[in-house]
């Protein structure tokens, strides 16, 4: 006796408690308003998207002097941050003019002209203050 083939109901999609639908009837993808990955500073900056995944709007960011968008709130931390080395920074440079030291030399490294570089820049910082 062979038995009639009864229709089963339609598979149900994994992980999914809807019924697979025809194409038809799918929603259709909503661009994000989320910018990510590398250039969405830049992205936000422009207007094309609203903000960051870290919530930075349009607002709250800024082209620095070399041209690259960052963070105002980081910038201005940056910016006081430096006010603590700052002293230090000028006395390097004019010490690197005075020994005319040209390219890179590890300050009181192991060479003499590193140590000669740390000297001779805290003797000018020494005087300043």
């Amino acid at each position: 006796m062979v038995l009639p083939k009864v229709q089963s109901e339609p598979k149900k999609a994994k992980g999914s408690s809807q019924a697979m639908r025809p194409a038809m009837y799918m929603k259709a993808k909503r661009v994000s308003k989320i910018a990510r990955g590398r250039f969405a500073k830049v992205l936000v900056l422009r207007g094309l998207k609203e903000k960051t995944v870290g919530g930075l709007t349009q607002e709250k960011v800024l082209k620095n002097k070399r041209g690259r968008v960052v963070s105002k709130r980081a910038s201005a931390h940056g910016n006081r941050m430096y006010r603590n080395i700052q002293g230090w920074t000028e006395a390097l440079m004019a010490a690197r003019k005075a020994l005319q030291t040209v390219g890179f030399c590890a300050v009181n490294g192991k060479t003499l002209q590193g140590k000669a570089l740390y000297v001779k820049a805290k003797a000018l910082r020494s005087r300043v203050e």
